[in-house]
């Protein structure tokens, strides 16, 4: 061992020739230091010296006493000294190797005496120093060791180089393996770069050997740590139980609770008694605080938290003199189409239905009123304190416009009113907010046989009424608008009394009939065969023609017409004209007749001949 002492205070590259002249000078000395059994004292007595011979016997097993390697072998050598730079390893050769420290990066604890493993890459250079690396020697072995890692659940150190995308790059047996954000602790990881150049244990996750892709994980040496934990922890849970826990992760929906090697959820509604949008609100990441369990599954894997239920419910500090009728102040917190939440108290929240907003019946959105933030004062429609439920009301705070309805809108008056909305019997309309009415498709006008209201006005538009009736349980207004002018069908009845003739245009024409508009706006209808002209042909739409009124209803505001009648009732005269005249030229003289005769005809007919004529004719044209 004392040559071995002699070449480590020497330099580390010494040619390979001082070595062994060094060496044999040793081996010289201590022959002569040391006796020899089988000595041949003769031949030194007579002066005889060692020859050629020996020195080279003694050289031979000097060489046969040192390994036999060869290049591209792996081997195990032994550390013999290092420094900040480089280390000096022994492989039982003729001369040591030189590894640079900076592949021994990964064990920085790493000392003189440990056995490493060497890759020979040349046993002598030009300078005769011995090439190794510990590099290329765990390079050559590392997919082996992986693989045994993998099957054994070995546990294996690795070398954190740097920071890729969603993890780090892990130097493990010389081989870069990937490991995910996830799997370095149980623990959301907030600072990556902590961890660079760190040397940390890993338990193999994952080898794909086609694409030379190695997964390595951390985490999992901690969860079988605390495997141990959480068995005794979920053992002993208990609905009610109260715990200490740390904020491991915040989430939209919630906190996830870090029990001890145990997590539980605090959903967003068990963090507060008031209305949460955020739980960073209430929150903070590693924020120690008592948690209430309030249920978990039978394998007991999902844990619910509360953090609300170790305070007291602020319904039971509300004040006990609040009553229905009383007027509170608060903020809108949460908005829907059918109404607006009302925050009056931490914790404590009133429903305003849209319905409440407004004495108008017509409903619209919450949103038309208030918004999110809004400071509203409202009244206590509804309290119940069991069930912790409040409705409030804003409409309230004006007085109800149908208390006094009479007084204000009579029977009778006139005023003007918005259009709000078209159906098919009217039109319904708004007189202020709250007060509705209807005006009926009749009421609109005196003349105009109208189909549909938006013939008439349109939605959005201003309109004068008159209220016809009141009702006040349905909160229904009867409404006229023709009732502002005088019925013309007073006047109309005697400028269209029947048997009148009229000037009239034919606006519309259908199956059974036409429509004709004549003078002061008012309609009246034929039906077809009273359309028939002249000369046979029928009447179109448009055309200008002479019109007879054969009926008139003021009660149903009805005129019936005729064209064809004008010129039918005068052919009738003409032939009842010649038909009377005949008669006449044929009657026998009253004198000349005899009076035999004269006395029975008398007894036996219903008169005069031109009589019983005139009322036939008076009988065909009713039943026309």
């Amino acid at each position: 061992m004392r040559i071995f002492a002699a070449l480590k205070t020497d330099s580390i590259k010494r040619p390979l020739r001082e070595y062994t002249n060094i060496l044999l000078t040793f081996l010289m000395t201590e022959l002569k230091n040391t006796p020899i059994e089988d000595f041949d004292w003769d031949a030194y007595e007579n002066g005889e010296t060692a020859s050629a011979k020996s020195r080279e016997e003694l050289t031979r097993t000097y060489d046969e006493s040192l390994n036999t390697v060869k290049d591209k072998d792996v081997i195990e050598g032994t550390i013999i000294a290092l420094n900040k730079r480089e280390a000096v390893v022994n492989i039982g050769y003729k001369s040591d190797g030189i590894i640079p420290m900076s592949e021994f990066r990964y064990n920085p604890d790493i000392k003189v005496g440990d056995t490493v493993e060497v890759f020979i890459e040349n046993q002598e250079d030009k300078k005769g120093q011995l090439i190794l690396s510990h590099k290329k020697a765990r390079a050559a072995r590392a997919w082996e060791r992986i693989s045994a890692a993998l099957a054994n659940d070995e546990i294996i150190k690795g070398f954190i180089k740097c920071r890729t995308k969603g993890g780090m790059i892990v130097d493990v047996f010389g081989i870069e393996a990937f490991l995910p954000g996830s799997q370095i602790d149980v623990k959301p990881i907030r600072d990556y770069d902590m961890y660079v150049g760190k040397t940390m244990e890993f338990k193999v996750a994952k080898i794909n050997e086609e694409y030379k892709n190695v997964v390595v994980s951390h985490k999992a040496l901690i969860e079988a740590e605390l495997e141990a934990q959480k068995k005794e922890i979920i053992s002993k849970l208990e609905k009610g139980q109260v715990l200490e826990g740390t904020v491991k992760n915040i989430v939209s929906y919630g906190a996830f609770i870090d029990l001890g090697g145990v997590d539980g959820l605090i959903h967003i509604t068990d963090l507060s008694w008031g209305r949460v949008t955020d739980p960073a609100e209430v929150v903070q990441l590693d924020q120690k605080l008592n948690v209430v369990i309030l249920d978990f599954d039978d394998e007991k894997k999902r844990i619910a938290l509360g953090l609300k239920q170790l305070q007291p419910h602020p319904w039971d500090a509300l004040d006990p003199n609040l009553k229905v009728g009383d007027k509170v102040k608060g903020k809108v917190v949460v908005m829907a189409d059918y109404g607006a939440f009302v925050e009056i108290a931490p914790g404590v929240e009133g429903l305003i239905h849209v319905s409440e907003m407004s004495w108008s019946q017509h409903l619209r959105s919450a949103q038309d009123f208030m918004k999110v933030g809004d400071e509203v004062e409202a009244v206590v429609l509804t309290l119940d304190r069991e069930d912790r439920k409040m409705s409030l009301g804003i409409k309230q705070l004006k007085n109800d416009p149908w208390e006094n309805i009479e007084t204000k809108y009579p029977i009778g008056s006139r005023h003007t009113a918005k259009v709000r909305n078209f159906t098919n019997f009217g039109v319904f309309v708004e007189i202020e907010e709250g007060v509705d009415g209807l005006i009926h498709i009749s009421d609109l006008s005196w003349t105009k046989k109208i189909k549909h209201p938006s013939e008439f006005t349109q939605i959005g538009a201003d309109i004068d009424v008159e209220v016809l009736a009141i009702d006040k349980e349905n909160r229904r207004l009867s409404l006229g608008h023709k009732q502002l002018e005088e019925n013309p069908w007073d006047a109309f009845e005697t400028e269209f009394a029947v048997d009148s003739i009229h000037e009239g245009t034919i606006s519309e024409v259908f199956d059974k009939g036409a429509v004709v508009a004549l003078e002061h706006g008012v309609e009246g209808f034929a039906t077809p065969k009273h359309l028939v002209k002249e000369d046979g042909t029928q009447a179109k739409a448009d055309e200008t023609l002479q019109f007879k009124v054969i009926e008139f209803n003021k009660d149903s505001k009805r005129i019936i017409l005729s064209h064809s009648r004008i010129f039918e009732d005068e052919a009738r005269a003409e032939k009842a004209a010649e038909r009377k005249a005949k008669r006449a030229t044929r009657a026998p003289k009253a004198e000349e007749a005899p009076a035999a005769l004269n006395a029975p005809l008398e007894k036996t007919t219903l008169g005069d001949l031109e009589a019983l004529a005139a009322l036939k004719e008076k009988l065909a044209n009713d039943e026309k």
